[in-house]
């Protein structure tokens, strides 16, 4: 994750709520590599078909879920674990009954703090009060487009962007920090900059941006991708948009770690400044990483954006066990860089820093899991060369 805000104009919203303050020259401590953010996705169900769900989601549950008694337990472990922060995801959250049980078990214990992500339209003023009693940190919502067509096409259900539009109202009312998710394909890079300014109209304190990663039923839309140049003319306006709604909206961008190295060589006045940028950067983790994504059926992968590889079994292991270096398939993404080998992300000098970009969409670009992210815009070792480093 790239804190575009808080590189660009030196503070954050929600981020900094949660994290306490980090910064260039103070990269934050908030999560480790065996102290993960942990993305939950607790259940398959979900009321809308989003073209590009990575998980796959339909309108029920699965029965290989987990039940209610395991997921209790897996959250007294998260507790005692100290694990920072844990987002529930899906499908949709809202619509497993056991969510509820499980955030009240983790207010309970005052730990980790929690968020939400969720489509939206199923938030009433009712839920939201709840999710705030519950002290809820954060509620995410997705919204992929200003025209309420084009989003309900995306998200297969239509009617979606005026009930996810309330959602977010009846979140703010209640008094919780929300933020609007939105996914950056070919159809709506030029737009989406322009999320922040409804953002702002709507009282929502964050934009993150995902770059559309070609996983779960995204293979099939592998078309959409941006262009490498569309990406980058995409960053430059959410640079703008930063500067614009400093300290009011922040700004951050998912699965696009190479347009981290991209600002920081923008904003850096020399090359110390560049390095400070650099470990920021490298302070947020990437799959695998200070980051892990449990499935509904326990399974648990090195983020939800990569679904090919299972790092753990919660229907057989304790959390304790996956998070250890001892396990070989978490070491194996904690040290991602030493497995890429691309033309381009394999000599690349910032592949720690950056993690090779997404994994789905090298594979989907070249047949090679470990090959090279078809939307990095870069050139590293140019960077590299000006800044002095090499």
């Amino acid at each position: 994750m790239i804190p575009v805000s808080v590189m660009v104009a030196g503070k954050g919203t929600v981020s900094t709520k949660i994290k306490g303050h980090y910064g260039k020259g103070s990269p934050s401590r908030f999560s480790e590599e065996l102290r993960p953010v942990v993305f939950w996705n607790i259940t398959y169900a979900c009321n809308l078909r989003c073209e590009h769900c990575y998980i796959d989601a339909g309108p029920t549950p699965r029965q290989d879920e987990l039940g209610r008694g395991r997921l209790l337990e897996v959250a007294e472990e998260m507790a005692e674990l100290g694990i920072p922060l844990v987002i529930f995801s899906g499908g949709e959250p809202l619509l497993k009954p056991e969510f509820w049980d499980v955030a009240r078990l983790l207010s309970e214990r005052g730990r980790p703090k929690m968020a939400l992500s969720s489509n939206g339209t199923l938030i009433t003023r009712e839920v939201a009060r709840r999710l705030k009693e519950l002290n809820f940190s954060y509620v995410g919502v997705s919204l992929d487009s200003l025209r309420p067509d084009a989003h309900d096409k995306f998200r297969g259900v239509q009617g979606a962007f005026n009930m996810t539009v309330r959602g977010i109202h009846n979140a703010v009312e209640e008094g919780l920090d929300v933020g609007i998710r939105t996914t950056v394909t070919r159809w709506n890079y030029s737009e989406a900059p322009k999320v922040v300014d409804l953002a702002a109209q709507l009282r929502a304190s964050r934009v993150s941006y995902y770059l559309l990663d070609s996983i779960g039923r995204a293979r099939n839309i592998v078309s959409e991708l941006p262009s490498p140049q569309q990406v980058k003319e995409f960053v430059d306006a959410i640079v703008d948009k930063a500067k614009e709604y400093a300290g009011k909206v922040e700004v951050e961008l998912v699965r696009a770690n190479f347009a981290g190295i991209y600002i920081a060589d923008l904003l850096a006045k020399d090359g110390n400044e560049f390095m400070d940028y650099l470990k920021l950067i490298s302070a947020q983790g990437d799959c695998g990483r200070k980051t892990i994504s449990i499935y509904p059926d326990g399974t648990v992968r090195p983020c939800q954006f990569i679904d090919e590889y299972v790092i753990g079994d919660l229907r057989r292991q304790s959390l304790r066990e996956i998070l250890s270096y001892n396990n070989p398939e978490l070491v194996k993404f904690i040290k991602l860089y030493e497995n890429l080998r691309g033309p381009r992300c394999g000599p690349c000098p910032f592949k720690l820093v950056c993690g090779g970009g997404s994994r789905g969409r090298a594979e989907a670009a070249s047949g090679d899991f470990w090959g090279d992210d078809p939307l990095c815009f870069i050139d590293p070792l140019d960077v590299w060369r000006r800044r002095g480093q090499g």
